[in-house]
């Protein structure tokens, strides 16, 4: 092959989501070469196929970056390739299927609806674990030496600066962001998200069912 004296830059996520059961090289990573001609024949290199395409099957597996490399250098032996990403990545085979706005609607309610009741929930029952209500009737009580009907200006700012430490902590109110941070949401879910790959990665790893460099063939991987 011509140009095999070039170098490929590869960079591959954490994890990768593809909409068919072949999966190429371009799928997976992004790739770089100064030679225009290289990137988009590597693009094309098939790396995996998923056999199973049902929803009784787990149609997931975990890559190690030495099979992408291997994969290259059966096109182009001599080419020098430089990792910039991972080096074990997850891909994920999910076929897309778009639901109806019907219900895009119904599931954002439902959401909508626990995520209010279960936030009510928690607020009662701190409320009621400290007795708010009791504190405050004394405390208007101390100052005011009148005795407390249950609502006073104490559980009305009580009840603004709740909302108002609610919106600042989470930094979100509809689709407006107050500042460029991400929300307190947003960095638990990135975390979450780190913990499941990690361990969906050393999980394969352990089992040898990660696809490497000298287990199964290019694009005759099974999961």
């Amino acid at each position: 092959m011509a140009a095999n004296s070039e170098t490929v830059y590869i960079k591959a996520d954490r994890d990768v989501e593809v909409t068919k059961p072949d999966v190429t090289l371009g799928d997976v990573v992004s790739m770089e070469c100064s030679n225009p001609s290289i990137v988009p024949r590597l693009k094309t290199l098939k790396l995996l196929k998923f056999h199973h395409t049902d929803n009784k099957h787990q149609n997931r597996t975990a890559v190690s970056i030495l099979k992408v490399i291997e994969c290259i250098h059966e096109e182009y032996p001599n080419i020098d390739v430089q990792n910039m990403g991972e080096t074990d990545f997850i891909v994920t085979y999910e076929e897309q299927k778009t639901a109806g706005g019907a219900v895009h609607y119904t599931k954002a309610a439902v959401v909508a609806a626990i995520s209010f009741v279960g936030a009510a929930f928690s607020i009662m029952a701190f409320n009621n674990d400290v007795d708010t209500t009791k504190m405050f009737s004394q405390i208007y009580e101390l100052l005011t030496g009148q005795k407390s009907d249950g609502f006073t200006i104490l559980e009305l700012t009580y009840c603004i600066g709740l909302v108002i430490g609610i919106l600042t902590f989470f930094n979100h109110f509809g689709k407006k962001k107050f500042t460029v941070d991400p929300t307190p949401m947003e960095v638990e879910m990135r975390l979450y998200e780190n913990d499941i790959q990690t361990t969906l990665i050393e999980t394969y790893s352990r089992k040898e069912k990660e696809l490497d460099v000298g287990t199964g063939s290019n694009g005759s991987h099974r999961t």
